[in-house]
């Protein structure tokens, strides 16, 4: 057996484990190991084991993820988003939809702190979909909303993903972030206007609320915003304005979202042992499944099999946009079953070296690939996202109405990467002023 069949071998084998439902990290160090193993002998297998997780860990960038993980969870166990949602409901409830488009904004604002989708859809279903089905919001439409507003998440800086991307694709993570701002501005659009035009066919969707508030009724309640604004105040106008690195924004939001939370009183010893645990397991999780990526890419390196598929598949002479094509197929089917990490993580030795040859930018490239990988946190059969707000609600709604309630917006999301790869400069405009 050659070693591109070894390679390849062990690429099928992979597969076939996470088929099995073996968790994704375990099964990528378990497979390189036993690769390298075979290939170079047990030694040279064992110090790749001590030295890949070193080196992987050992870059100072991959600090800001366990930063905005706690900064997330800061926001999400003391409540400093509900604000952002209370407002929107104010000033939108003349609006067909208001208590819907309230909840795209909400989402907004807590994707703006988070860089977390799952986070993001847990919060404000808690806060959104209770209140939309108060005033007889179809189930379907309520949850809907609040699940695919929640992908916002990751494409809004700060993103996690982005953050992963750019170290392996070794891209600016301030480009990125730049380019995710468009990308989740024009996603938001999207559900906003998915909401009116199916409010505006089927009236009974979201019946009026019959609430009107006094205009200084509402410009008070912008006073409960501040958190939020506060907080993105801090990020984006150090970070963009050179104060500190990307890998430090992480750090002085974490630092500043407990300090609006002692100064609102919502931070209570137990809900910041609460938000320090779920980060480090949330950042032990990823580091396993980047470590086992890292493993891999090395595993492929030897053996050639990514050089293999990625010469193959550009011999093909198929053109780029069949070749972005295949990608976007392949990253949809792969968010039907995996979590979006383990889906970046597991392809990319493959698919940037494709990328690259095809003379495309890497920067576009990143924030079309978290705009896919979100797509897939509302593709049924897994969609996280879908199944996050079935345990949030409960009993309100079942998982198939739920996946019911995301079909439009799902559209929508398939119109938005339509747009955002036909013309790169939505996304490369912001970065290139830089």
């Amino acid at each position: 057996m050659s070693d591109v069949q070894i390679g390849l071998t062990g690429l099928g084998l992979i597969i076939f484990l996470i088929a099995l439902r073996i968790p994704i990290g375990v099964t990528l160090i378990g497979v390189s190991f036993g690769g390298l193993w075979y290939l170079m002998g047990f030694n040279v297998a064992w110090g790749s084991i001590g030295i890949v997780p070193y080196q992987f860990a050992a870059n100072w960038v991959l600090s800001s993820v366990p930063m905005f993980l706690l900064l997330g969870f800061i926001c999400y166990h003391t409540q400093l988003t509900q604000g952002m949602f209370r407002a929107a409901r104010m000033w939108l409830s003349g609006i067909p939809g208001g208590l819907a488009i309230a909840a795209v904004f909400g989402s907004a604002g807590f994707a703006a702190v988070s860089g977390s989708s799952v986070a993001c859809s847990a919060a404000m279903g808690r806060i959104a979909v209770p209140e939309m089905v108060k005033y007889r919001y179809n189930p379907e439409l309520a949850t809907g909303t609040v699940a695919v507003a929640g992908t916002i998440g990751a494409l809004i800086p700060p993103s996690i993903i982005m953050i992963l991307y750019g170290i392996i694709a070794q891209q600016s993570i301030t480009g990125l972030f730049l380019g995710g701002i468009s990308a989740g501005i024009i996603t938001a659009i999207g559900y906003i206007t998915v909401i009116l035009v199916r409010v505006k066919l089927k009236p009974e969707l979201a019946p009026d609320t019959n609430e009107s508030f006094p205009f200084a009724d509402k410009v008070w309640a912008l006073k409960d915003t501040w958190p939020v604004i506060l907080i993105m105040i801090g990020i984006f106008g150090g970070l963009f304005g050179g104060i500190f690195t990307p890998t430090e924004a992480g750090a002085v939001g974490a630092f500043l979202s407990l300090i609006v939370a002692g100064i609102k009183g919502s931070l209570t010893w137990v809900r910041f042992r609460d938000a320090i645990l779920e980060t480090l397991l949330t950042t032990s999780a990823l580091i396993i499944i980047a470590v086992g990526a890292s493993l891999l890419t090395r595993f492929l390196a030897l053996t050639g099999a990514g050089d293999f598929l990625s010469d193959w598949i550009i011999g093909l002479d198929a053109g780029a946009v069949v070749v972005l094509l295949a990608i976007v197929l392949i990253y949809i089917l792969l968010g039907m079953f995996l979590e979006p990490i383990g889906a970046m993580l597991l392809t990319l030795p493959i698919v940037l070296p494709i990328i690259d040859n095809l003379g495309l930018s890497l920067l576009w490239f990143g924030v079309v690939l978290t705009k896919l990988l979100e797509v897939g946190m509302i593709t049924p059969p897994i969609g996280m996202n879908v199944f996050v707000i079935k345990s949030v609600v409960g009993n309100l709604v079942t998982t198939a109405q739920v996946f019911r309630g995301i079909f439009w917006f799902l559209m929508m999301d398939l119109f938005v990467l339509f747009l955002l790869m036909t013309f790169p400069e939505i996304i490369l405009f912001l970065p290139g002023l830089g």
